[in-house]
């Protein structure tokens, strides 16, 4: 039998305060009854023997102590998830809707099952090391910085940088390797109405929506709401790996909105600031959702993460991204010099890198010689910047056939390798080719890094 009280004791922004008679679990559901028949939802995110405090979904317009009566459900928030939901669109709260009038379908999902959105971490024990891959299409991904099954790959942005269109190339494009059941879960989180028809209309064209699942958290939302999308999606994609055994990719974007709207519920709840203001228990609370990645031992499928957010004042030791690399296993980054010379996608080569790719690529997966060639495109576009330093000192005349190799290659590295269309889907193939394409502007003496029989049969062929 549920609770109810009748005495509100104080609302303060999205907050409200209620004297604590009975024993309140944390997480648990509220319903907030307004005389007028209005019905609104909460969700307990604090207590002590005195008060419980609780966070409205909508807006606490309109709430007093003598309109409103709140019965407690004893349940916590749970999500209705269903294998009909392939090809959908829904909110915050798993219901779906149309994205053109953002109002909630009539038709509600015909659960197969309903799970707490706040899920289980995998018991580290249990977790199977990563060792498959996820195609792309991306060859800067792909060919430099694969990404691994179960893997977590973020993504560090700007505002005014193409991460929204990079990210829906990634889940129109992304597969996997060997015939498996392969789903993507796209999750927008704070982005605006015109950003997410712009989404969905791209996934439709794509031919692939049937394999997309996506939910949109919209700029004006709450911003509990904010704060719940990433487990609800999490949560779905779990239903999906662990017990339907498929694989799935998550794409997370706006993280820092997520961020943001932790620090906005802080400062209401009075909580001590910590760097610039964000609060203290952000890092757990960004683990808890990466950490949900991953495979387990005895189960075929596996949730991959690509989180993407945007660095306030493209600064990478903001707390935002600073936070995210520490939990992560690896970045990438993008870079606003190259995104000026109309490069896409404008990744910064030498500040992005991908920890699990080592052990994940080869001859079974990829091919032979995919680590040389990595690590050589690396190291020869490092050297081609210092190259390029070095001619505003002593300008380009005075540089080496070498140095001027170097110049050669960088600009065949950006242009030709780096840079693809929006729509444009390379296979691996194609991406180790044109990596030849590049590295065969180099000296045969430059290729230091990439095993002799390789460079004895891939060396200037088709150059």
């Amino acid at each position: 039998m549920s609770i109810s009280y009748k005495k509100i004791s104080q609302i303060i922004g999205p907050l409200v305060y209620l004297k604590n008679n009975h024993d309140v679990q944390y997480g648990e559901i509220v319903k907030i009854h307004i005389n007028d028949g209005e019905v609104r939802t909460g969700e307990v995110i604090k207590m002590d023997e005195d008060v419980v405090m609780i966070e409205v979904f909508e807006e606490t317009r309109g709430l007093s102590a003598e309109n409103s009566e709140i019965f407690f459900s004893n349940d916590t928030f749970k999500v209705k998830i269903s294998k009909d939901m392939l090809g959908g669109v829904f909110n915050s709260l798993g219901q779906p809707i149309d994205i053109h009038t953002r109002k909630v379908l009539s038709s509600d999902v015909l659960a197969d099952v309903k799970r707490d959105i706040n899920g289980s971490p995998i018991n580290p024990f249990a977790r199977e090391y990563p060792q498959d891959i996820i195609q792309t299409g991306l060859s800067v991904i792909d060919g430099l910085f694969t990404l691994v099954r179960g893997q977590k790959l973020p993504i560090f942005s700007g505002q005014g940088m193409p991460h929204n269109d990079l990210a829906a190339q990634i889940v129109t494009q992304a597969q996997v390797m060997k015939k498996e059941p392969f789903l993507i879960i796209f999750c927008g989180i704070g982005i605006i109405h015109d950003e997410a028809i712009s989404f969905i209309d791209k996934f439709q064209k794509s031919g692939n929506i049937q394999n997309i699942v996506s939910f949109i958290n919209f700029a004006d939302d709450p911003v509990m709401e904010r704060l719940m999308i990433p487990n609800v999606a999490l949560t779905t994609a779990e239903y999906f790996a662990f017990e339907q055994n498929m694989h799935v990719l998550v794409v997370l974007i706006d993280m820092t909105n997520y961020a943001e709207a932790l620090r906005e519920l802080s400062a209401a709840k009075e909580e001590i600031p910590s760097r610039k203001g964000y609060p203290g228990h952000m890092y757990s609370d960004f683990a808890r959702i990466f950490e949900r990645s991953g495979m387990i031992k005895n189960h075929t499928g596996s949730i991959t993460q690509i989180p993407i957010l945007t660095m306030p004042n493209d600064d990478i030791s903001h707390p935002i991204p600073d936070t995210t690399g520490y939990i992560t296993d690896g970045q990438l980054v993008l870079d606003r010099d190259l995104n000026k010379k109309e490069i896409y996608p404008p990744f910064e080569i030498l500040a992005s890198i991908s920890r699990l790719m080592k052990d994940a690529i080869g001859a079974d997966t990829t091919r032979s010689d995919h680590a040389d060639l990595s690590s050589q495109l690396i190291s020869s576009y490092s050297n081609a910047l210092d190259v390029r330093d070095l001619i505003s000192i002593v300008g380009e005349d005075s540089l080496t056939m070498g140095e001027r190799s170097l110049l050669r290659f960088a600009d065949a590295f950006e242009n030709k390798f780096l840079n693809q269309k929006i729509n444009e889907n390379r296979s691996f193939d194609e991406t180790f080719k044109r990596a030849w394409e590049v590295l065969s502007k180099l000296p045969r003496n430059r290729l230091n890094r990439i095993h002799q029989k390789f460079i004895d049969k891939n060396y200037n062929r088709g150059v």
